[in-house]
C-alpha cells in the first residue's frame, strides 16, 4: 500500500514454524488439476531453475513461502507487493511478474476486497469484503499457475474494528487446509498501531496462535504510517509516531518469537501514504539498520552470522526516492508495497486511450470518419481496459526494477501470447479468437 512501514521477522524466517503445521513444501494438486484446465509451459514445471525447489508456479503458503521470502533475502532483491482491486488489476500484476521473469506478492485490502465482491453487495459484518477477497483469492490460484509465477496473497492493513474482515478470511483458510493441507491465503496484516502497543501485541499473540496452525504468516504493525489511504486518515499524527523504536521491535519479537517464528512486523520509519512532493516526507532508513545491530546485541550468540536477524517490509514504496528504497534493501527488505502508483497507472491508461479516440468515443454511431460509422470498438470496455493494463504492467517494471528483483526464477523472457484477439482499434488479426 502506499504505506512506508517496515516489517521485521526472525532473519531466515525459521522453518521450524512452517513444520508444525501438515502444509508441504510442493501443492499435492495443482489449481489446474483440480478444475481440469490447461496447464502447459511454465504452468506445468514444479519448481524453477534458480529457486529453492518448494517454490512452484502459482499461489505459494507456508514453507514455500518462507523458502522464498528467504531467497530474496539473502540475494538482496525485495518483492513488489500491489494492491489490486479487479481480475484486471491481478492480471496486470501477473503479466508484470512473468515479463519481469520474478515472483510478487498480490494483497487485497478491505476496502479493495469490498469492491471485489460489488459496491452493490451489503457489508454488514464485512460480509461483502469476506466474499470479495476470497474471490479474488480463487482468481489468483487460478490465473496464477497459468502465467507460471510463484505469488504470496496477502491481505493489508486491517485495524482493529476490521478484525472480524480477517476473522472470515481465517475460517476460510481453515475450511481450505482441511481439503488441501495449505491455506487459502500465505499471509495477513494485522494493523493495531492506534491501540496500547500492550493491545497491540496481546491480540497478536492470539491471532498468531491460530494462524502458525495452519501455516498463515502475520505480519503486525509499530508506529504510525502518515498520509491517508483506504479510509484512513493519519495526516495529522505527531511527527514521532511516524518513526519506531529499536525498543519497540525487540520487544514484538521477543514476546511472539515463543509461539512462532511466522510473523512480520512493521515499524514506521517516516513513510507516509500516497505521493507527495519532493521534500514534504522525510524516510529514515537507517532506522532499520539501528534495529537490526540492537536486536543483534540481545540476540547475542544466537545471532545470525550477517547480523541481519530480522526481515524487513518497506510499506508504502509509492512515490519513494530510490536512494531510499536501495539504502532499506541493504538493510535486509524483503518486501515493497506499491497502491498509489498502479493507481494513477491504471487510470493514466484509460485517460491516455480516452484522450487519443475521444472523438470516436461520443456516441454509439458517427465520428470523423463518416456520420454512420459505429464506435463499438472503441468503446467496448476491454479497449481501455487491456490500455490502463499495459500501461500498469510498465509501470510495474519500474518497480521491479528498483528493487532489483528481475531474471530470478530462471525462466527467460516472456514469449508473444498466440491465438490471441488483438485489438479492435488497432486492427484485428485473421484467425484470432471471435469477441
Amino acid at each position: 500500500t502506499g504505506s512506508s512501514a517496515a516489517s521485521v521477522a526472525g532473519s531466515s524466517i525459521q522453518r521450524d514454524a512452517i513444520r508444525t503445521a501438515k502444509s508441504t513444501t510442493q501443492l499435492n494438486e495443482k489449481m489446474a488439476e483440480e478444475l481440469g484446465t490447461p496447464c502447459e509451459d511454465e504452468c506445468a514445471m514444479d519448481s524453477y531453475p534458480n529457486m529453492p525447489p518448494s517454490v512452484h508456479p502459482g499461489v505459494v503458503t507456508g514453507q514455500a513461502m518462507v523458502d522464498l521470502l528467504n531467497h530474496a533475502k539473502e540475494n538482496g532483491y525485495a518483492i513488489p507487493a500491489v494492491n489490486c482491486v479487479s481480475s484486471s488489476g491481478i492480471n496486470a500484476c501477473l503479466e508484470a511478474a512473468r515479463k519481469n521473469d520474478a515472483p510478487v506478492i498480490i494483497q487485497f485490502s478491505s476496502g479493495g476486497s469490498q469492491f471485489y465482491g460489488g459496491k452493490g453487495l451489503d457489508n454488514n459484518n464485512y460480509q461483502a469484503a469476506i466474499a470479495g477477497a476470497i474471490s479474488g483469492a480463487f482468481h489468483v490460484r487460478t490465473m496464477a499457475e497459468q502465467y507460471g509465477v510463484p505469488v504470496i496473497l496477502h491481505t493489508d492493513h486491517c485495524a482493529k474494528k476490521l478484525l472480524p474482515w480477517i476473522d472470515g478470511l481465517l475460517a476460510a483458510s481453515e475450511r481450505y487446509y482441511e481439503k488441501h493441507g495449505e491455506p487459502l491465503f500465505s499471509s495477513h496484516m494485522i494493523d493495531l498501531s492506534e491501540e496500547p502497543i500492550e493491545e497491540n501485541i496481546d491480540i497478536c499473540k492470539d491471532y498468531l496462535a491460530r494462524m502458525s496452525k495452519v501455516g498463515i504468516l502475520l505480519e503486525m504493525e509499530l508506529g504510525i504510517t502518515g498520509g491517508e489511504e483506504d479510509g484512513v486518515d493519519n495526516t495529522d499524527v505527531p511527527l514521532e509516531d511516524l518513526y519506531s523504536k529499536p525498543e519497540e521491535i525487540y520487544q514484538v519479537y521477543k514476546e511472539l518469537s515463543p509461539i512462532s517464528d511466522m510473523f512480520t512486523v512493521a515499524a514506521a520509519f517516516g513513510n507516509v501514504h500516497g505521493v507527495y512532493s519532493p521534500g514534504n516526507v522525510k524516510l529514515e532508513p537507517k532506522i532499520l539498520s539501528r534495529a537490526q545491530e540492537y536486536i543483534s546485541e540481545k540476540l547475542g550468540d544466537d545471532a545470525p552470522a550477517d547480523k541481519k536477524p530480522v526481515s524487513f517490509v518497506f510499506h508504502g514504496g509509492s512515490g519513494s526516492d530510490l536512494t531510499d528504497i536501495r539504502e532499506s534493501l541493504g538493510y535486509g527488505v524483503i518486501k515493497m508495497n506499491i497502491d498509489t502508483d498502479t493507481q494513477w497507472s491504471y487510470w493514466e491508461g484509460i485517460k491516455n486511450f480516452e484522450s487519443k479516440y475521444h472523438d470516436y468515443l461520443q456516441t454509439q454511431i458517427g465520428n470523423p470518419e463518416g456520420p454512420d460509422k459505429p464506435n463499438k470498438k472503441y468503446y467496448d470496455p476491454r479497449e481501455c481496459m487491456r490500455s490502463a493494463e499495459t500501461v500498469t504492467v510498465d509501470r510495474l517494471e519500474q518497480s521491479f526494477g528498483d528493487l532489483r528483483c528481475q531474471k530470478i526464477l530462471g525462466l527467460g523472457e516472456m514469449g508473444e501470447a498466440t491465438n490471441v484477439l488483438e485489438s479492435s482499434v488497432f486492427g484485428p488479426r485473421k484467425g484470432g479468437l471471435p469477441v
